[in-house]
């Protein structure tokens, strides 16, 4: 498998943020971008309360039946035997979004009790990027010490804080804004959002 065809591992867990999750998934399937998905039971909740996706078949029509077929590949998040878990099965890199805390802390303490949080401690052992997307405040102490770790450990932690220098004035500016640099933390090419000193459109 070349490098240009390595799959980004994208997890969605149970915290408040489903809406950045679908936007990731097809800003990353729109950019041909092969990806291995895991949603948490959690997870899923969350796409129903926040976005009316009761199911991943549901997930899979927003993003597109083509599009999806040809770039997701699905897995469960109890299978801890699955290619994720496996620091031998090459990948780009690992993305949760949204992260929930108790997610968070589970990978700061190395508990792999699910997919979800193994694959985020192979990413860990194998230097590979770990980017997670927390949305939650305030933060308690705990959460601050859970992510600090994590950060030591090589994660990068990119909460789902959007700008407003660019001036939205829709929600869906708010979302591309973080998902745009969840983007550019895995090095991918994307046109999502706009850059600073991007002139505004005429």
């Amino acid at each position: 498998m070349t490098d240009g065809a390595l799959p980004v591992v994208m997890a969605v867990t149970g915290a408040s943020g489903a809406p950045y999750a679908v936007r990731l998934l097809e800003a990353l399937v729109t950019s041909r971008q092969q990806v291995q998905l895991i949603v948490s039971d959690h997870g899923l909740r969350l796409l129903q309360t926040e976005t009316d996706l009761g199911s991943v078949s549901e997930l899979r029509a927003r993003v597109g039946i083509e599009a999806w077929d040809a770039h997701v590949q699905v897995f469960d998040d109890g299978d801890r035997g699955a290619a994720p878990a496996s620091g031998s099965a090459r990948n780009r890199g690992m993305v949760i979004c949204p992260c929930s805390m108790g997610t968070i802390s589970a990978i700061s303490q190395g508990t792999s009790r699910s997919l979800v949080e193994r694959a985020a401690d192979v990413a860990l052992k194998e230097r590979r990027t770990l980017i997670v997307v927390p949305r939650e405040t305030p933060y308690s102490a705990i959460h601050l010490e859970n992510m600090l770790r994590l950060t030591r450990a090589g994660a990068m932690i990119l909460p789902a804080s959007p700008g407003f220098y660019h001036r939205p004035t829709q929600i869906a500016e708010l979302v591309d804004f973080v998902v745009a640099r969840v983007l550019d933390h895995l090095g991918l090419s994307h046109s999502v959002g706009r850059r600073w000193g991007d002139a505004e459109d005429t």
